[in-house]
């Protein structure tokens, strides 16, 4: 614990954030996917204490019913009230699925969870220090490095907007093809609606770092507590609703956020197209069938 606590004080280098990501990966449980799709993974680091409602875990669903082959690694909370794994619970999927199984879902559905600690079992050692300090640390970052069949795009939002250039170097070190490392300047770990947010883009190799605000998309910018979640349950059914057609801020930061993971997952040029695809996406109805898909998948294998 005193090691992670001084690692953080002194601020972690991308090297030693390689590194770190590199020696987990070689513990972990990995398999395989047979495609030769692109294979996406959505996740944020947490630790932001922004209490949104899980954004990145609706995203999946919009990026899958838009044709995405998506491995969604997650975890149940360890700084928030709801993590993936709680969410994807509380909406009746089965998450403690074998890499076998998981496998299947990617395959025959298009979307699979990979519950970290299934995937990560050397982790458990650390998760007794991490509730133990309570602040966020290297392990914040790790979780998102280490998609343990090796997504090759991803949309990845940090807590910190000093942090995105840092982190996509890293996503490049570790061979990801495309990703957009994702921040608000308020701190939260999304493109913000509610602030300006920073992108690096990782493309072929190169990295492009913009800003990008609400109003650029004709998004209204709106006060925090207007994305707020609450516990899994509350979160289950904020996504539900906004699947079934509601309208407003929490649908705003699911189609900012979606168009992202379109855009890395080569289905959109750009955030504008990726936003419109992601309104057709939920307002046809495929989003909230997909996510019944892998609901029924997972309780039938």
């Amino acid at each position: 614990a005193a090691f992670i606590t001084a690692l953080r004080m002194k601020g972690e280098t991308a090297d030693e954030i390689c590194g770190a990501a590199r020696a987990m990966k070689k513990k972990a449980l990995s398999f395989k996917i047979n495609t030769d799709d692109t294979i996406l993974d959505t996740c944020g680091t947490g630790g932001d204490a922004c209490n949104t409602f899980n954004i990145s875990t609706a995203c999946a669903f919009v990026a899958a019913a838009g044709g995405v082959k998506v491995a969604k690694h997650g975890n149940r909370a360890v700084s928030s009230k709801s993590g993936s794994a709680d969410v994807l619970e509380a909406l009746g999927i089965k998450i403690d699925l074998s890499a076998e199984l998981v496998k299947r879902c990617i395959e025959e559905i298009g979307i699979g969870f990979l519950f970290a600690p299934i995937f990560h079992r050397a982790m458990k050692y650390a998760s007794a220090p991490r509730k133990e300090i309570g602040i966020r640390t290297i392990f914040n970052l790790l979780g998102p490095l280490t998609n343990p069949v090796g997504a090759d795009v991803q949309v990845l939002g940090v807590f910190s907007p000093e942090l995105t250039e840092r982190i996509a170097y890293v996503l490049m070190k570790l061979g990801i093809r495309e990703a957009m490392v994702v921040s608000g300047l308020d701190k939260m770990d999304e493109i913000s609606i509610c602030a300006v947010s920073r992108i690096s883009h990782l493309r072929n190799g190169d990295i492009k770092t913009f800003h990008v605000s609400p109003e650029d998309f004709g998004i209204m910018r709106c006060p925090p507590d207007e994305i707020e979640g609450g516990g899994s349950r509350d979160n289950a059914r904020i996504i539900m609703d906004i699947f079934s057609g509601e309208k407003g801020a929490k649908r705003d930061a699911v189609l900012i956020n979606s168009a992202a993971a379109l855009v890395v997952s080569g289905k959109a040029k750009d955030l504008s197209e990726g936003i419109r695809l992601a309104q057709e996406i939920i307002d046809s109805g495929l989003a909230i069938k997909k996510l019944n898909e892998l609901k029924e998948f997972t309780h039938s294998l």
